[in-house]
């Protein structure tokens, strides 16, 4: 068994992110912005935006914090982004998620600029994702992406087993892996005989959100199982897989943490970068 270190990896990718962007402004001097706004006050979502400012700092990416009380309105929301639509300090805007229940999640991801949701969220870049067009892919899809590329796992013609169907993974990482050719069945919480499908399948997603969902009776021997779960129990971070009892079956897993979370930040960076570029018409 050998680890998917997402926490190397991440950290060799933001040290490139570091370079390039040096490059960029030693020729052109742009501010290189990226605007994070949060509503409410959820804890994990703080945790989640100080991950995000640290790496902005440290790859040289000027971040601007907006936090707003539970209760504050649509109307001065999308008000606000649609000022940093037409910022041009502005490369990125993200808002994190999940809103108040008096947002409407679908009408704040229409108003962000399709050029500048370096989430990938936007009906936009979803569009031009599912038809295989370039896009602005969301952040936890690409990292995984990524890092089974880092460790040369094949994918091409690999069974691949995501469970969960969510906007944010499920429904994405399922189209990267069938636009590299793997076989792709998405499953969820209507499925039957999960543990079936799953023991067919080569690479295994899970992003589910239910502590130790996945069991070593659910996974075939020499697989490969990315946890994209993070699950506070008792203190401690968990993944959807039984870490302990699935190990030794597998020929990689991601832990948790380090293994997905740590790409997703750098998968932030790196998309505000290229927004940053495609606006910029730097190649």
């Amino acid at each position: 068994m050998e680890l998917l270190d997402g926490k190397y990896w991440s950290n060799a990718i933001l040290d490139e992110i570091k370079s390039e962007l040096a490059d960029i402004k030693g020729k052109i001097s742009p501010d290189i912005g990226l605007a994070v706004i949060v509503v409410g006050d959820d804890p994990a979502s703080k945790v989640y935006v100080k991950n995000k400012i640290s790496a902005c700092e440290k790859v040289g990416i000027t971040s601007k914090l907006y936090t707003f009380p539970t209760e504050y309105t649509q109307t001065e929301l999308i008000s606000l982004i649609q000022k940093l639509n037409k910022d041009s300090n502005t490369a990125g805007i993200l808002v994190q998620l999940p809103l108040p229940k008096q947002i409407s999640e679908k009408a704040i991801l229409e108003t962000i600029s399709p050029q500048k949701d370096v989430d990938g969220f936007s009906p936009y870049q979803v569009g031009l994702l599912s038809i295989g067009e370039k896009s602005l892919v969301p952040c936890t899809p690409k990292g995984i992406m990524v890092l089974l590329k880092k460790y040369n796992i094949p994918i091409c013609g690999a069974h691949a087993v995501v469970i969960g169907r969510s906007n944010i993974v499920g429904k994405p990482i399922s189209n990267l892996l069938i636009q590299e050719n793997a076989t792709v069945t998405i499953c969820h919480t209507k499925t039957r005989n999960l543990t079936d499908i799953t023991l067919t399948a080569d690479i295994i997603i899970v992003a589910t959100g239910k502590p130790k969902l996945l069991t070593a009776d659910m996974v075939k021997d020499g697989s490969i199982v990315v946890d994209v779960g993070i699950n506070r129990i008792n203190g401690k971070l968990q993944g959807d897989v039984d870490f302990e009892a699935v190990k030794d079956k597998c020929s990689y897993i991601t832990p948790v943490p380090g293994g997905v979370g740590p790409m997703t930040i750098a998968m932030l960076m790196s998309n505000t970068l290229e927004a940053y570029k495609r606006q910029n018409g730097i190649s």
